[in-house]
């Protein structure tokens, strides 16, 4: 089903940003997801955080992959670039892209089948090469598109929507980013709008690749007893006269996670989620510390949410590798291309 388009009708009272842009100029088409999806809560998020930074639209290019996740490009942000990439490759076609035009914002959109199984080397490596750029893996455990099986970041012991029980190892997107050398490493809640706008605005300044992991339920096909991730939504009628699937709307869950302690997040089955915000005097520039938090909370079944590790002093990708301050986009033809002369100078330095 094709996106649809929101009509252009602002209320005369909305509030405007240093670009004299209101909340509505950050907006997309109309979300086809499922009523409920968690992934249109991070819309929201992304829509607000974009206009209190008052980043001009034009200078954003929003990429992604494969999956419900990779469809959010299409709901913020209708005046930006953007490019929809085959499953997997959206981090490569992103350092392209930040290679050529390092000026803008980039913002990518993935879930956790498409960064974490098929495109996990890819995202490895733009970790490794700290690319500049925003991030978000909507993390929900199953492949949604293609009908609820496991994905790489499902819970060992959480079942599918048939009754089966994951035994596979989960991979963690926030352990892997800081055991190879990730910058910026922040995991969030879909459904805390006042936790995760924040973290989107410090994740888009960051000097580098800003990794944000966010939990976002899934209404439709994780909706089981035992799921870790999930919303439940409530099949009502069971026709099997008929192929036809019901997805009946499910309401969207909101919660806040408090700045200490603990939240028990129940979701619609009785099943409970624990968030655990970090703690004030949490230090978030101690890799080897954070990693070790996060594991003490792990154990005990707590999903930390928050800023987890941030380092500003690594240089990123065009720093590395010593690139023109002018984007390659905006060069003459004439120094992209120097001529033989110059090519064969350059060869004579590694002969």
């Amino acid at each position: 089903m094709p996106s649809i388009t929101k009509p252009k009708v602002t209320h005369p009272g909305l509030r405007k940003n240093e670009l004299e842009l209101t909340v509505r100029d950050y907006e997309g088409a109309m979300s086809t997801l499922c009523a409920g999806c968690g992934h249109d809560s991070v819309t929201a998020a992304l829509v607000q955080a974009l206009w209190e930074l008052s980043v001009p639209p034009h200078m954003i290019a929003k990429l992604s992959g494969i999956g419900c996740s990779s469809k959010t490009t299409a709901y913020f942000a209708a005046g930006a670039h953007g490019f929809n990439s085959v499953h997997g490759r959206m981090p490569a076609i992103a350092t392209g892209a930040n290679a050529a035009n390092r000026d803008l914002l980039y913002v990518g959109i993935s879930g956790d089948g498409d960064s974490l199984s098929i495109g996990l080397g890819h995202l490895s490596h733009a970790i490794r090469r700290n690319v500049r750029m925003l991030y978000i893996i909507e993390n929900n455990g199953v492949y949604g598109l293609t009908k609820g099986q496991f994905s790489a970041s499902a819970d060992i012991g959480s079942r599918s929507k048939r009754g089966e029980p994951n035994t596979v190892m989960p991979i963690d997107p926030v352990m892997l980013g800081l055991s190879i050398g990730a910058t910026f490493v922040a995991r969030a809640f879909s459904g805390d709008k006042q936790q995760l706008v924040p973290i989107l605005k410090a994740a888009a300044r960051h000097r580098g690749f800003a990794l944000v992991d966010v939990t976002s339920p899934c209404v439709t096909f994780n909706d089981h007893e035992g799921s870790t991730k999930s919303y439940l939504y409530t099949r009502e009628h069971d026709l099997k006269v008929t192929s036809t699937d019901f997805v009946p709307p499910a309401p969207e869950i909101l919660a806040t996670i408090p700045p200490t302690g603990h939240a028990l997040i129940p979701m619609h089955d009785g099943s409970l989620v624990r968030f655990h915000a970090v703690p004030p005097d949490y230090d978030p520039t101690n890799r080897v510390a954070v990693m070790d938090y996060l594991q003490q909370h792990h154990d005990r079944g707590e999903v930390v949410t928050g800023l987890l590790y941030v380092d500003e002093s690594v240089e990123d990708v065009h720093e590395l590798n010593n690139t023109s301050h002018i984007p390659l986009a905006q060069l003459p033809y004439e120094r992209l291309c120097p001529g033989a002369d110059a090519l064969e100078r350059l060869q004579e330095r590694f002969r």
